[in-house]
């Protein structure tokens, strides 16, 4: 099968959306199709060196110029993949191939909705996350990577065809847990003793990882621990640097050196970390799936989450499950279970396997199969093939 993939812009920095194209296109190669990612260059973003003007520069080369980039290399292709449902408009744009789009979470279109209370949403991103949903609703073939993401996207009303698929994301072929030295290594350069325990947070800054409660929640651990006399863990975080708010809290209500800021981390490094830490500490509002959690039971790392979906979906019966909102109750659980958390660690080596990609990508083949007999009407909409039977979707 020869399948276009259409990746995102590079100037978004959206590292997750990078990795969910690069793993199809090499894992997809490797099982003997031809694979190809086309996704908008940035052009006219590079006129400019004022991010706001860069930012609206940026619109014009993925919405105005891409779409041509798009036709033009449609055609020839059995199936073209957009590997992120905020690039929807790019359905209409790829002539008669048969089309499909990854749905990784509806967040910011819901947040566009006011379905969250307190989160304001300016007027031109609602009319985008508008414009993003009235086009992936209309999609015929859709991939969800939960079945939370699958249930929200139920809720929209689509064409009679439309085809929802769950198919959960690939673990990394190259994470796994760390050779010992890698983690000693590690542990020294960020200071931390051999037998020294740390927490391990994993998340960028958007509002719903929830790294100001997971902080909250460090802390009053803290509290409890050191109450009892017993020795305080630290707590690493990894992923976007602190905002400034969330450092004055650090500042002004925890021991100093007792958090640990990791910005950009390589996945070596990453794969470290998880290897060695008493658990990784996830209490995520919302998610459309959580890669942190699949990572860290594949690193050998036991799990602290949320008990909401999609974090008890992915994490599956190897995790402790707490309430993100209530961080005193969350805290109270987790100094009560600290010691036995390593007895987490088999069941989450193999919940993890689920995730593997020789275990994912053969439901990507069939969807992908599926989704290229789908022809599309002259007028761009879907339509079924013809004798062919009524694609299944969610309830069916």
């Amino acid at each position: 099968m020869r399948i276009l993939l259409v990746g995102n812009y590079a100037l978004d920095n959206q590292a997750s959306m990078l990795r969910y194209a690069n793993m199809l296109c090499s894992q997809m190669a490797a099982r003997g199709h031809q694979v190809e990612i086309v996704r908008p260059r940035p052009v006219l973003a590079w006129l400019s060196a004022n991010m706001w003007l860069r930012k609206w520069l940026g619109y014009l080369d993925k919405y105005l110029l891409f779409p041509f980039t798009l036709r033009a290399r449609a055609p020839g292709f059995d199936l073209v993949h957009i590997c992120d449902h905020s690039n929807s408009m790019y359905l209409r744009h790829v002539a008669s191939c048969p089309a499909s789009i990854a749905c990784h979470d509806l967040l910011a279109i819901s947040s566009a909705r006011g379905d969250y209370p307190g989160r304001r949403v300016s007027i031109t991103g609602r009319l985008q996350q508008h414009w993003i949903l009235r086009n992936l609703a209309a999609a015929n073939s859709v991939v969800c990577v939960s079945a939370n993401t699958a249930r929200e996207l139920a809720a929209f009303p689509g064409p009679p065809e439309r085809r929802v698929v769950v198919v959960p994301n690939a673990i990394e072929p190259s994470c796994a847990p760390a050779a010992e030295a890698d983690v000693q290594a590690l542990r020294e350069r960020l200071g931390l003793g051999t037998g020294e325990r740390y927490l391990l947070h994993v998340g960028g800054a958007l509002w719903y990882k929830n790294r100001l409660g997971a902080l909250r929640i460090f802390k009053l651990l803290c509290d409890i621990l050191g109450g009892n006399g017993v020795d305080l863990p630290r707590l690493v975080m990894a992923g976007d640097p602190l905002e400034e708010k969330t450092r004055r809290f650090v500042a002004s209500n925890l021991p100093a050196h007792s958090v640990i800021e990791l910005p950009s981390l390589p996945d070596k490094d990453l794969w470290a970390l998880y290897s060695g830490a008493t658990a990784l500490l996830f209490p995520s509002l919302h998610e459309g799936f959580g890669w942190p959690l699949i990572e860290a039971q594949r690193c050998g790392c036991p799990v602290i989450t949320s008990q909401r979906a999609p974090m008890n979906e992915v994490a599956g019966d190897a995790a402790l499950y707490i309430e993100p909102e209530n961080e005193s109750g969350a805290a109270q659980l987790i100094a009560s279970r600290l010691e036995s958390l390593r007895l987490l660690r088999e069941a989450g080596l193999r919940n993890a396997r689920r995730f593997d990609p020789e275990v994912v990508m053969p439901a990507y083949e069939e969807f992908f199969a599926a989704a290229a007999r789908t022809r599309r009407c002259s007028d761009g909409s879907p339509a079924r093939p013809q004798g062919a039977a009524k694609p299944r979707g969610l309830g069916d």
